[in-house]
């Protein structure tokens, strides 16, 4: 199974250099998504529920210290299989020409984080609220 770090790579890959923050973001949607579509996480490493929205901590202590990044320490997007690539390309299609500050937004507005980061800075959002919150979305919610 891919790790964070690896999925970050190929989004690097696919888009370029991006802000830590977007690339958190990106991150979060490609698992968030992937538990809808395919019933499967993408990676197996938590997403806690920061101050600024969803963050992967072990993608940020290899981006620590980076506004914009170009390489994920340890990231190989060829760990990703066909499927996995194509959810994460579907999910930069969509949220991949958003700013940082925009998704971090939006993020906010969902309740995922918003229920994790009421129960305390850190707090892990699960892949089964991911799963509960982004399947009732309905089609005219999210255009993917």
């Amino acid at each position: 199974m891919p790790a964070a770090r690896d999925v970050a790579q190929h989004i690097l890959e696919h888009r370029g250099p991006m802000t830590s923050m977007k690339l958190q973001k990106l991150v979060y949607y490609s698992q968030a998504w992937s538990v809808v579509w395919d019933d499967d996480v993408l990676f197996s490493d938590p997403i806690e529920a920061w101050k600024n929205g969803p963050v992967v901590r072990d993608l940020w202590e290899a981006n620590r210290n980076q506004f914009r990044v170009h390489s994920v320490a340890g990231g190989n997007s060829s760990r990703l299989n066909a499927d996995q690539q194509e959810t994460v390309e579907l999910v930069l299609a969509y949220y991949g020409d958003r700013d940082a500050q925009w998704l971090s937004d939006l993020t906010h507005m969902e309740d995922p984080w918003k229920a994790a980061y009421a129960q305390g800075q850190n707090t892990e959002i699960t892949p089964e609220v991911l799963s509960e919150y982004y399947s009732s979305l309905q089609p005219s919610d999210v255009s993917l």
